[in-house]
């Protein structure tokens, strides 16, 4: 009980934001691991109180992201400007700084389809770090650029874009084998909408962060062993759920919101077969 006291509010908080565990499991997953967040996350998943985390929330929780098409160019950039409150992440002089950092990083010399900070595109674009400078000055609030990407579209690889009604997730998704194929751009499209509702980690399950897979596989095992599984059975169900995970997680492997009868795997291929997905940039606002 001693231990448990030691246990903030806000940690307890924070823990039920990212899982949707309850109060009590949270005050003892946090008890059990010393504070730790990430590994009270992982027990809470080993004990089937919790849901997949969150990530955890940035300072900075309110702003809006935006995205902007150069057609003289086909570069498609999007932006996110960052603000501490809502009221003023819906200011007028706030919405057109935000259309000032997806201007400068349409016109920054970017890494085509990297996602960079909003540091690295302060020191690209001098005059944007003056207009923020002079934002905060007006709001009383610690505004900041958040992260910002470009693509470039071409007739083999067009680019679908997104942003949700609320303005807090912002989608960009760029194909290729595009070249010829009528519906191309309707299906980049379908799939950055796709994209804004299911946040998947990577294109396939190749492309997901080795780290996050054996994390997973990890609570896995742990829960295979909690419910007392003979080992031989326990892999066979580890394995089951891993692709459970995969399907969740891996873009191709996904549902299709649109349609959850078919996968996004077989949306493309009734568009192309030779259509694909080249890569994908997510951002949200607190995401």
């Amino acid at each position: 009980m001693e231990l448990m006291a030691e246990i903030t509010a806000a940690a307890v908080k924070s823990l039920r934001e990212r899982t949707g565990a309850g109060l009590m499991d949270c005050k003892r997953a946090l008890a059990e691991t010393g504070g730790d967040e990430e590994k009270a996350i992982d027990l809470l998943r080993q004990r089937g109180v919790a849901k997949a985390a969150k990530r955890s929330a940035r300072a900075a929780s309110e702003g809006i992201v935006v995205v902007s098409r150069d057609a003289d160019s086909d570069r498609i950039s999007m932006a996110m400007a960052l603000s501490e409150t809502d009221f003023v992440a819906r200011n007028d002089e706030f919405v057109a700084f935000a259309g000032q950092v997806v201007a400068a990083a349409g016109a920054a010399e970017l890494s085509t389809g990297e996602v960079v900070e909003g540091s690295v595109l302060l020191e690209s674009v001098g005059d944007l770090q003056a207009a923020l400078e002079s934002l905060r000055s007006n709001m009383g609030e610690n505004i900041q650029v958040g992260g910002a990407v470009t693509y470039v579209a071409t007739p083999d690889a067009p680019v679908g874009s997104y942003i949700h009604f609320d303005n807090k997730i912002g989608v960009l998704v760029q194909l290729e084998g595009g070249e010829g194929v009528a519906d191309a751009q309707e299906v980049a499209d379908a799939l950055a909408l796709h994209i804004a509702a299911t946040a998947p980690l990577g294109i396939s399950e190749d492309d997901i962060a080795p780290e996050v897979v054996e994390r997973e596989r990890h609570v896995l095992i742990e829960q295979a062993k909690d419910e007392g599984k003979p080992e031989h059975i326990a892999e066979k169900i580890v394995e089951g759920r891993m692709r459970k995970f995969f399907e969740q997680s891996a873009l191709v492997w996904q549902a299709f919101v649109k349609d959850p009868d078919v996968s996004i795997r077989e949306v493309l291929e009734r568009s192309d077969p030779g259509l694909k997905v080249r890569r994908f940039a997510r951002l949200e606002v607190g995401g």
